[in-house]
């Protein structure tokens, strides 16, 4: 099965974002691409199932189905009804990750198809280029040349459930970020509080099951790997003993390929169970000190500079 994928971090906060792209009949306000479209048998454009025919410059008709629709996650999904190109069992996703060091947006476009033989690649350069990152650079410059009013609602924290929900551009490309975090016995190389950091019982970092044992300042810690993933550039873990007064802490770091400009998002999100006075300290505690100052002091590595945290 053929993948495009386009994604472009969009300086504009999520909710503005999200106002523009959820509206499924809505791309010609925002997509040059696209001359026209109107929702079939007057539905409306957030039903789950609705169908958006539209046309393109050359005058091509296209017809696409809403298949998903998620406003806490910022997210809809869509297949072909009537193809742009010759391809089959195309499903498209686009969705939102917003950061948390600004109002920025990590905008992603993707699908997956199959393409004829004869075709092989063709249909993902066209679609990836053509399509996808030519309709996210539209629509950056769309929303980053508005003003954008604070949003009404108390913002999601990621991949609920989560208390910490931290992300971070990393000025790096993924392998390169991958190839630093993906080592679970590495941490105490990026961030400055951790040190003595080991795999128990000879285990490889790699291994699913293996639990690492550092200090974090004081305090003693032992961590355990409960899922890594070469495929999404990701892993999560538990923690086994710990000093904080919290229980049932599981925590995972996810990274994004950030193709317009070739860097990469961050995104680590925590969750445990604590008495809310506990929580006070610990959320912001996390978030700051723990996984924002990780992201910091990798950043600084890895584009060659300190942290203004880390001077003097």
């Amino acid at each position: 099965m053929a993948k495009a994928y386009a994604s472009r971090i969009i300086a504009a906060p999520v909710e503005a974002v999200w106002a523009v792209i959820r509206d499924f009949n809505g791309m010609p306000g925002w997509n040059p691409a696209i001359f026209d479209s109107v929702i079939e048998d007057g539905r409306d454009a957030d039903e789950v199932g609705c169908i958006r025919s539209f046309r393109l410059g050359d005058g091509t008709k296209v017809r696409e189905r809403l298949l998903e629709l998620d406003d806490s996650r910022y997210f809809f999904a869509y297949n072909f009804e009537t193809p742009a190109f010759p391809v089959d069992n195309y499903r498209a996703r686009f969705s939102l990750i917003p950061l948390t060091t600004g109002e920025e947006t990590l905008a992603i476009w993707e699908a997956a198809f199959d393409e004829a033989p004869e075709d092989a690649g063709k249909y993902v350069d066209i679609v990836t280029n053509g399509v996808f990152a030519g309709g996210l650079a539209a629509l950056a410059s769309k929303l980053e040349s508005a003003t954008h009013p604070a949003p009404k609602d108390t913002r999601w924290q990621g991949l609920r459930p989560a208390k910490v929900y931290c992300a971070s551009r990393l000025d790096a490309p993924l392998a390169t970020v991958w190839a630093a975090v993906r080592d679970f016995a590495g941490m105490a190389d990026w961030h400055p509080d951790i040190t003595a950091m080991t795999m128990l019982d000879g285990a490889r970092s790699d291994k699913v099951s293996g639990v690492r044992d550092f200090l974090f300042g004081e305090g003693r810690l032992h961590e355990q790997l409960t899922y890594l993933s070469d495929a999404d550039t990701a892993f999560r873990y538990k923690i086994n003993a710990s000093p904080m007064p919290w229980l049932n802490y599981h925590a995972g770091l996810r990274l994004y390929p950030v193709t317009a400009d070739g860097t990469t998002l961050a995104v680590w999100t925590a969750d445990w169970v604590a008495s809310p006075q506990d929580d006070l300290t610990l959320i912001p505690t996390v978030h700051q000190n723990v996984f924002q100052r990780a992201f910091d002091t990798l950043n600084a590595q890895l584009s060659g500079s300190m942290p203004s945290s880390q001077q003097g």
